[in-house]
C-alpha cells in the first residue's frame, strides 16, 4: 500500500480474463471430479489442523476447499466453484462434485462458442438459464416417490457404494420415519452403529448426579410425568409452591426444564436423598434465539404452557394445569429424552411443523437449516444418531464423510424423491436439445452429459452411450457394465440434489461468462514470473 492509502490493482479483459477463470476451474475439477461416482477415487490433502496433517477424502466439498491457487485470478474462479458446491451442500447436502463438473463443461464449452461471430452473449446466457428451469421441471416431473428399498439404495450409493453403510442409515431412517431427523456422530470405538429414540432428545443432563434413581445407568428415570418449562431463573422454591404442594403431596412426578439457583439445586437434590422426592431438574437448552425457539417446541410437544422471562411472565402465577405431561423421561449425564405418549398430533403442533418446513426453504446455510430439523424431528417424533468408528483417525474422518453425506442424500430424495442415477437423468435430459442449433442448447447439451461421462471414465469405461428406444430410466451401471432400467439395478439420485447441483453450476457459469474485466490486488510476486 502506497503512502497515500492507495492500493494497486491488476486488471484484465475479455478472453484473456476470461482464459484465467477457466484455467482456474479446470484446475480444481481435475482434481475433485476424479472422485465422482462408484469408481472415484480418494484424494490426500495435506491438513496441518487434521490428526498427523493428513486427511484422506472422496468428498468433493472437502476437495474443493482445500484448493487454493497462487495466481490471483485463477484463485476467483477457484472460489465462485467453491461458492456452488457450498451452496448445493446447504441446499441439498450432496452433489457437490456434480455440481463441479457440470459447472468446468459449462464454462468450456460456452467459451468456445460465445466467441463465434454474430452469437448474441446476453441472450444466449438469458436462454442458458431458461433451458436449466425447464430441464429441472422435466427431472422433477418425472422423479418417484422413494420406497424403503430405494431409500436403501441412495444411502448405500451416496455413502460410495457401502453397502453396510447403506443399510445402517436406511434402518436408522425407517424406525424415526419420514420427518424424523438423523445426525452423525464420532463412535468411541471401531465400530459403527446407530441409537434410535421414539420421542424428544434435548441436550442438557441432570444439574445433580443426586438425582440418579437407575445407578446402574447413571440415569434419572421417571414415568408419567409432569414437566415444567420456562427460561426464567429459579431462585427460591416459594416461587414454584403451587406446583411442588400437590406434587409431593399426591406423589407424582416433575421435570424442571429451568435455570435453578445452586441453592435450589441443593434443596431439591437433598429432598429427593431423604424424602423420596421424584424429580429432576435440567437447564434448558442452548442459548439466545436458540433456546426460546427450541423451548417453545418442547411445551409445544409435552402440552406446557412456556413461562418466558423474555415476554414479563411471573412463574409465581404457575398451577399444576400449566405443566405438560410425558408417559417416560430418561435422564442422563447429558442429554434428555422425552418420551410422548402415543397420541395423535393435535393441529397446533402440525400448524408449527408447516411453519418450519417453510422456514428450512427460506433459510440461507446449513446450521440453520440443520437446527430447524430437528426442531421438526423433536414435534413429530423420532431421533436418530449414528456413530461412525474407524481403526484410525484417519479412517473414521473419511467414513464419517462419507456418512454424512448419505444421510444428508437421503433426507433429500424423503423431500422431493428419486431419478436414475449415475448422471443417466442429465444424459437423457439432454436429448431433448441436441437437435437444436441454437447455441445455449449446444452448451447445454454438452454439460448435461458431462457427470455420467466422467463417471464412466473413472471406471476406465468408454463414454456414455443412450439408446433412444429405450424408456427415460434406461443407463449404464458402471459398477456392473450392464445397460438396463437403473430403478431395478438400485441406481438411484435423489431429485433435489441433481436439481441443486445444475441450478448452482449454471449460475457460476454464467457469471464467469458474462465477465468482461477482473480486477485483483497486485501482488509482488507476479512481477517476479
Amino acid at each position: 500500500m502506497s503512502e497515500l492509502g492507495y492500493s494497486p490493482k491488476n486488471l484484465k479483459f475479455d478472453d484473456d480474463g476470461r482464459k484465467k477463470l477457466i484455467k482456474g476451474i479446470t484446475t480444481i475439477a481435475s482434481a475433485v471430479k476424479s472422485t465422482l461416482g462408484p469408481s472415484g477415487q480418494t484424494v490426500l490433502i495435506e491438513s496441518p489442523h487434521h490428526t498427523h496433517g493428513i486427511t484422506v477424502t472422496k468428498d468433493g466439498v472437502t476437495v474443493a476447499k482445500a484448493v487454493d491457487l497462487l495466481d490471483p485470478v485463477e484463485n476467483l474462479a477457484v472460489r465462485m466453484m467453491k461458492e456452488a458446491a457450498d451452496r448445493t451442500a446447504t441446499e441439498a447436502g450432496d452433489g457437490t462434485t456434480t455440481a463441479i463438473v457440470l459447472t468446468e463443461a459449462l464454462v468450456s464449452v460456452g467459451f468456445e462458442l460465445l466467441k463465434k461471430e454474430g452469437v448474441n452473449k446476453t441472450e444466449v446466457l438469458r436462454d442458458l438459464v431458461s433451458l436449466t428451469k425447464e430441464v429441472c421441471n422435466d427431472l422433477k416431473r418425472v422423479s418417484k416417490k422413494i420406497t424403503p428399498r430405494r431409500l436403501r439404495d441412495v444411502a448405500t450409493i451416496s455413502a460410495n457404494n457401502d453397502k453396510n453403510l447403506g443399510k445402517i442409515i436406511s434402518d436408522v431412517y425407517s424406525k424415526v420415519g419420514k420427518n424424523g431427523i438423523v445426525t452423525v456422530d464420532k463412535s468411541q470405538t471401531s465400530e459403527t452403529h446407530y441409537e434410535t429414540t421414539n420421542g424428544l432428545k434435548v441436550d442438557r443432563g441432570y444439574s445433580s448426579d443426586l438425582f440418579i434413581n437407575d445407578h446402574r445407568k447413571d440415569e434419572c428415570i421417571l414415568e408419567d410425568t409432569y414437566i415444567l418449562v420456562s427460561d426464567a431463573e429459579i431462585n427460591n422454591l416459594l416461587t414454584i409452591e403451587a406446583i411442588l404442594k400437590p406434587i409431593i403431596q399426591e406423589g407424582k412426578r416433575l421435570l424442571i426444564i429451568a435455570p435453578c439457583s445452586q441453592n435450589v439445586i441443593n434443596t431439591l437434590s437433598a429432598n429427593v436423598m431423604k424424602s423420596g422426592l421424584k424429580l429432576c431438574a435440567i437447564t434448558p437448552p442452548n442459548f439466545g434465539y436458540k433456546q426460546h425457539e427450541l423451548m417453545n417446541d418442547i411445551a409445544l410437544t409435552v402440552g406446557a404452557t412456556y413461562f418466558s422471562e423474555k415476554t414479563g411472565d411471573d412463574l409465581s402465577i404457575m398451577t399444576i394445569a400449566d405443566l405438560g405431561m410425558a408417559s417416560k423421561v430418561i435422564v442422563s449425564r447429558d442429554s434428555t429424552v422425552i418420551v410422548k405418549d402415543t397420541v395423535d398430533s393435535n393441529d397446533v403442533i402440525n400448524e408449527r411443523v408447516e411453519q418450519l418446513w417453510a422456514a428450512h426453504k427460506m433459510a440461507s446455510n446449513k446450521t440453520d437449516k440443520d437446527f430447524i430439523l430437528s426442531r421438526i424431528a423433536s414435534l413429530t417424533g423420532g431421533v436418530g444418531v449414528i456413530y461412525v468408528g474407524g481403526q484410525t483417525d484417519l479412517e473414521q474422518k473419511e467414513l464419517y464423510d462419507r456418512v454424512d453425506d448419505a444421510v444428508c442424500a437421503v433426507r433429500s430424495a424423503l423431500e422431493e424423491g428419486i431419478i436414475p442415477g449415475g448422471g443417466v437423468a442429465l444424459y437423457n435430459a439432454s436429448n431433448k436439445l441436441m437437435s437444436s442449433d441454437n447455441v445455449a442448447d449446444k452448451i447445454l447439451t454438452d454439460a448435461l452429459r458431462a457427470p455420467s461421462n466422467q463417471i464412466c471414465l473413472n471406471a476406465g469405461l468408454d463414454m456414455f452411450r443412450y439408446e433412444s428406444q429405450k424408456p427415460f430410466q434406461f443407463g449404464l451401471n458402471v459398477k456392473t457394465g450392464e445397460y438396463g432400467d437403473m430403478y431395478n439395478m438400485g441406481v438411484i439420485d435423489p431429485v433435489k440434489v441433481t436439481k441443486s447441483a445444475l441450478q448452482n453450476a449454471v449460475s457460476v457459469a454464467v457469471t464467469i461468462l458474462s465477465t468482461n474485466a477482473i480486477i485483483t490486488m497486485a501482488r509482488t510476486y507476479e512481477d517476479k514470473q
